[in-house]
């Protein structure tokens, strides 16, 4: 098994980035110059590594290499976001690997590009980038080519090297372990699960009894073999269960107007492991957006809109505005998915107010809402 904080660690010590990795300070999906700046490295490195994995390293600064983390980022569904734009995709996996000087809620995003040994292009416009373009890496850039990418085996042995170099240990694991339960975690309830005789998954969290439902807050939970953060919250509740052979994570949003409330399940991950060393993580989005009275919200989204404009305007808001203006993002998002079409783009628009207000809860609950979004538009079942 590989340690992927090791392996953060190596590619970054390896030399500076190259045609089989790249850095970022971090992600930028929200918007379609995002989208396509992140496809366009993900085309380039799948198709100058046709036999080797190829990796992006997210919250690390460029010039000084320093690790300085980005948020917890659990969009299960960026394949999909491949897949929809990418002809002859690759296999994409995106791991958060937390690092003991960071935050709690900042960790280092590992981006793993699989082998794909078919050119990848772009099947479709995004933003600048045209259908049919085709990307390389040449040394450190990603540039866009028209020849025929000849197949490469140059960067196999040098990638075998540095995840061997990588590979888990006793000492990681139990590192690991008392590292989360005593270090991290000292003031709050941690658990702990062998699974196989090889795994080892920690978690940690406030519990809570709603309805007979037992729930835990403040959620963090790692696969610590692999140096893996499966699950972090500072804000929703998840449900727990396990066997000999899987651990469920079932996660819930508290959503509702006018200061009702209610838990929804968002989504289940289950991690299924095995005999010889090799697990699967499956997902499964499970939101059912609550429905309301079309009426009330009309008048809910014009309100909103109004704080808004008046921010837009310079103007300050009153106590009572400020009040309704934390929960801003997520009842728009609750009137776009009642079929409030322009609510979405209302609730980016709003990004700069949201991210610069006294209360820090204001711009979480902005990155909340476009997280369940993201999760709702890439859903194989959508």
């Amino acid at each position: 098994m590989i340690n992927k904080r090791l392996l953060v660690k190596n590619l970054l010590a390896h030399n500076d980035e190259s045609t089989f990795y790249d850095k970022k300070r971090q992600l930028n999906l929200h918007s379609k110059e995002g989208k396509a700046k992140f496809l366009k490295h993900i085309c380039a490195l799948s198709n100058s590594n046709p036999s080797n994995n190829s990796y992006i390293v997210v919250g690390v600064e460029d010039e000084s290499n320093e690790i300085v983390g980005d948020d917890f980022f659990d969009d299960s569904r960026i394949q999909n976001l491949v897949n929809a734009y990418l002809e002859n995709p690759p296999k994409i996996l995106y791991e958060n690997v937390p690092f003991p000087n960071l935050p709690k809620d900042k960790v280092v995003g590992l981006v793993t590009v699989k082998p794909n040994h078919k050119t990848s292009s772009f099947k479709k416009n995004i933003y600048t980038i045209l259908a049919d373009s085709v990307f390389i890496r040449v040394g450190s850039n990603t540039m866009p080519t028209e020849q025929k990418i000849p197949y490469s085996k140059l960067n196999i042995e040098t990638v075998i090297s540095i995840e061997n170099n990588s590979r888990n240990s006793i000492a990681h694991t139990l590192d690991g372990v008392m590292d989360f339960m005593l270090e991290r975690h000292g003031d709050m309830t941690s658990k702990y699960k062998v699974f196989k005789e090889l795994f080892v998954v920690c978690w940690a969290g406030n519990p809570k009894t709603i309805r007979d439902t037992n729930y835990l807050s403040r959620v963090d939970i790692e696969l610590i073999n692999e140096q893996v953060k499966l699950f972090y919250s500072a804000q929703d509740v998840v449900t727990i269960s396990y066997d000999d052979s899987t651990f469920t994570i079932t996660e819930h949003v508290q959503l509702g107007l006018n200061d009702k409330t209610s838990y929804y399940p968002l989504e289940e991950l289950k991690i299924r492991f095995y005999e010889n060393g090799y697990y699967k993580m499956d997902n499964k989005l499970l939101f059912e957006p609550p429905k309301y009275n079309i009426k009330m919200l009309h008048h809910i989204y014009n309100a909103n809109i109004a704080l808004l404009t008046k921010l837009q305007k310079g103007m300050q808001l009153t106590v009572r505005e400020n009040k309704d203006f934390v929960h801003y993002s997520y009842t728009m998002m609750l009137c776009y998915l009642n079929d409030f079409n322009e609510a979405k783009n209302k609730i980016i628009e709003a990004k700069p107010f949201l991210k610069a207000h006294p209360n820090p809860l204001v711009y979480l609950n902005f990155k909340e809402a476009l997280r369940i979004l993201r999760k709702m538009k890439y859903n194989d079942n959508k």
